[in-house]
């Protein structure tokens, strides 16, 4: 398992292989076209309770009809195995709600 106060290199963050996240500088970045409020409170709800039990937040942005997230690890600066796992799970969340991926 990769030490998670390592910041990761761009490979490692290509080779993850996210597909509805790319990497914006020391950030992972997501839309999630939600196509209505709701559902986006629903996904910002399942993000906001794995974010509590990993005590790692992302940036969110409700809006509608999409939800925006980005993730960082602010204590070291940049993108950690704790941004890779959480981004897994945010697109896990997505997926079981029938949410797409909005393209930039």
């Amino acid at each position: 398992m990769a030490d998670p106060k390592q910041t990761l290199t761009p490979t490692e963050i290509e080779e993850a292989a996210l597909a509805e996240w790319r990497q914006d500088g020391e950030t992972l970045v997501a839309r999630f076209a939600t196509g209505d409020f709701a559902t986006g409170l629903d996904l910002v709800a399942r993000i906001g309770a794995d974010a509590e039990q990993a005590d790692h937040h992302p940036d969110l942005t409700l809006t509608y009809p999409e939800v925006g997230v980005r993730l960082s690890s602010h204590d070291v600066g940049g993108i950690t195995s704790r941004d890779l796992d959480l981004a897994r799970r945010i697109s896990g969340h997505a997926a079981a709600l029938g949410v797409t991926a909005a393209p930039d």
